[in-house]
Formats: C-alpha cells, structure tokens, sequence
C-alpha cells in the first residue's frame, strides 16, 4: 500500500460513522417534512416530491460532471474533502425542511438533492483516484473490494449507534446539538484523512511548491515535506511562491487564439463571415520564440496571468518545463517588473520589454531544467504522470 494508507483509513472509518448517524436525523426530519404521522399528508405529493428530487439530482450529476470532469484528479483531495461539505450541507438543509412552508420546503429538499448529486460525483471520483494511488502493486480491485466491505461494516455499526441515538434524542436543541457536533467530527477527520496522503504526481499546488524551491533554492522538497505545504482549497490557476506569495495565474492547455487576443494592441474588426486581428506585437514573433519548444506562453502583465497553448506532441515534461517557465516569468516580473537598465545592453535590447522577458526566462529555464529533472526524479517525484491541466486537452499544430 502506499504511504499514508492506514492512517487515512482510520480517519475515513471514523468519518463514514459520524455521518451515518447525522444522516439518520436528516432522514428523520424529510420523512417528518413530507407528512408522515399526519393524516391529512397525500402520498401522491410525496412521490412527486421524490421525482422532482430525483430529476434535479440527476441533472445536477450530468452538469457538473460535464463541468469538473477533467479536474477531478488532479484537485482529487479538494473534491474528496468538498463532496463531504456537499453532503453535510444537505443534511442541514434536510433537518431544516420541516420549519418551513411547503413550497420552501420543496425547494429545500430540491437543494439538497442537488448538494448529494454533487457529493456523489465528487466523492466517487476522488475517492477511485485516491485508490489507485494506494494500489502500488496492481491490487486496485482488491483494495477497493477491502475498500467497500470495510465502508459496509463502518456504515452498518452508524446505523445501529443512530437507532440508539435518534431514539433518545428528540428534543430540537438536543437534535441541532448532537447535529453539529456530528458534522463537526465528520469534517475534521475528512479533513485528516485527505491531510494524510501523499501524492507524488505534480498537479498545479504541488507544481508551484517544488518548482519555486528549486528556482529560489534549489533545495527540493520529497513528496512528504510538500504535502504539508499543501493547501486542500486552493484558487484554481494560481502562481503561487513557495512562501506563499501570489505572483498570477496561469492557463495551460489554451487555444492559441487566446494567446493572440492578450497581444499588445490587439484588436479586430469584422470582415464577411470572420474577423480580421492587428497587433502592435507580431504574432510571429512569439512564435518564433518558442520554435523549438512544445508549448508556446505569453505573459500579459496587465492582469499577471500566463497563457500556456501545448502543442501536438507535447510530453509530461514539456509541460512541467512550461509551467516552470510560467512561473519564472511571474516571479521575474514580480520583483524587477519590465524595467531595462539602460547601462545593461544585451542581444534583446530591439526586442519590446514583455518578449524580452519571455526570452531571458527561456534562456535560464534552458540551462538549468535537466538539473530540475534529475532531482525531480531522485526526490521521489512522479514525471511520467503530470496532471497540471483541468481542462478539456487541447493540442495547436502549427504549419511552417
């Protein structure tokens, strides 16, 4: 198994009991909400209100799936530990259906149908990645059998500790009491159990943590010393220094028109069926820049956002060698801006400040990124499996 798995299976125990028994005061309060125990509630309205949950939740599955799909593993610890907010969300709103009236109370109910569609996509996918971390000798199905008796017997102890529970606790102080600190130790061993494993596969956080050590100092952190730094929510596309610093943000995988829209002076107008662009920055120019490379970047330092077009036949480490670059970029013009010393005359003075830049950084990143890959690799580092983008893979095929 890999490292970390038996701490995070004592944390996901946990987690999986505690909220099987605040699920059992959620269950208890939609079954009061759609009428059961007055006489004068129709069943008829509550098998409507079951389709109407059951559609929108199904919706909401094919949406976010739709919506999230390519980033579910890389970000798998964010949406482990965000499937359990989903799912804790609508435990609360289910205990606090009953209080309202009866069109709020369809909405409320509606909402969190919705909220336990998202937990499930979520939850599902994350939890599948997780397992294929810890299946280091090809034992993944075997792991997520364990996995799944292991879950059955955790939630079928819950439902007996609930019975227990629910039938003492009846009173609405004692319910919302016992409530909150059920959720309360839900989401902190959710918490802990995600804060338990260590990935060796480079997503955009892991990325920034380890690449920004080894251009500001060159020492590099294992696996295990970055999964500290590790934030679970961190803003999608942030540059991000070691030290915390914000530098920008960065698109990888983009079309190449969108590099050319963040072009200096940039502008089109209409003509027939398309659009005619001018630039005060020639096109060609950039792409010149990156010739040899199977990435193209700009860097538009208006909004200190990087865009990262691969091209076809791009590898793993041609990615991490564009993030890198990216981030280099970020952290030059952090600290020096675009500013050329006039007394520092070198083979880029004709070229405009923002190319300029680029082309250093390029420079740089060219002597020193085997050095990078080398102790990628004997720090324990994944470079085979890069998993920097979040969205649809798009490639550019750029014609002599």
């Amino acid at each position: 198994m890999g490292i970390g798995w038996v701490s995070y299976q004592i944390y996901d125990s946990l987690q999986a009991f505690s909220s099987s028994i605040a699920g059992m005061f959620a269950s208890r309060a939609v079954l009061e909400g759609v009428g059961v125990g007055d006489a004068q509630a129709s069943p008829t309205a509550a098998l409507l209100l079951s389709v109407i949950q059951e559609s929108v939740g199904r919706i909401a599955t094919i949406l976010f799936a739709h919506r999230v799909g390519t980033a579910l593993e890389p970000e798998c610890k964010m949406f482990r530990l965000a499937a359990d907010v989903f799912n804790d969300t609508a435990m609360v709103l289910d205990c606090l259906s009953p209080a309202f009236p009866k069109t709020t109370r369809v909405l409320m109910l509606s909402m969190a149908s919705v909220l336990r569609a998202l937990c499930g996509v979520a939850a599902g996918s994350s939890k599948a990645s997780l397992s294929a971390h810890f299946a280091k000798q090809g034992n993944l199905a075997e792991l997520n059998a364990k996995d799944s008796s292991q879950e059955t017997i955790i939630s079928l102890l819950g439902m007996l500790a609930g019975s227990f529970v629910i039938s003492r606790v009846t009173s609405h102080s004692a319910v919302w009491t016992s409530l909150l600190i059920l959720i309360s130790i839900h989401l902190w061993t959710n918490y802990m159990a995600v804060r338990s494993v260590i990935l060796r596969t480079l997503n955009r956080q892991r990325a920034n943590i380890v690449l920004s050590s080894l251009i500001g100092s060159s020492n590099l952190p294992s696996p295990q010393e970055a999964s500290h730094l590790e934030r679970i929510f961190e803003r999608p596309g942030l540059l991000r220094w070691v030290d915390g610093r914000i530098l920008g943000h960065c698109m990888i995988g983009v079309e190449l028109s969108s590099i050319l829209r963040q072009l200096p002076g940039a502008a089109s107008r209409p003509s027939g069926k398309s659009r005619i662009y001018r630039y005060d920055l020639a096109p060609q120019k950039i792409l010149g820049l990156f010739d040899k490379e199977f990435y193209v970047l700009w860097f538009d330092t208006r909004t200190r956002t990087a865009y990262i077009a691969l091209k076809e036949g791009c590898q793993p480490r041609d990615q991490v060698r564009a993030w890198c670059h990216a981030l280099l970029v970020a952290r030059k013009y952090d600290l020096k801006g675009l500013e050329v010393p006039a007394d520092q005359k070198t083979d880029y003075d004709a070229v405009p400040p923002a190319l300029q830049l680029l082309a250093k950084t390029g420079d740089e990143l060219s002597r020193n990124f085997h050095a990078y890959e080398d102790k990628l690799q004997s720090a324990g580092w994944d470079t085979t499996t890069i998993q920097l983008e979040t969205r649809p893979r798009i490639r550019i095929s750029l014609s002599e």
